[in-house]
């Protein structure tokens, strides 16, 4: 079930993508690389998507 009606993300999407954040945040000042994350990120949206319906 989504968060809010205009955000499809539920409240643990929403938990995961703000901590892969930080953990993206904290590798970038340290200069290691971040693709890794920003793909799981890019799947929670995917699917989140996908499972409400919306483009």
């Amino acid at each position: 079930m989504a968060a809010t009606s205009k955000d499809p993300h539920n409240n643990r999407e929403i938990a995961s993508v703000v901590l892969l954040g930080a953990r993206i945040a904290w590798r970038e000042a340290r200069g290691k690389p971040t693709k890794r994350l920003e793909n799981r990120v890019d799947r929670i949206r995917e699917q989140a998507q996908k499972r409400e319906g919306t483009k």
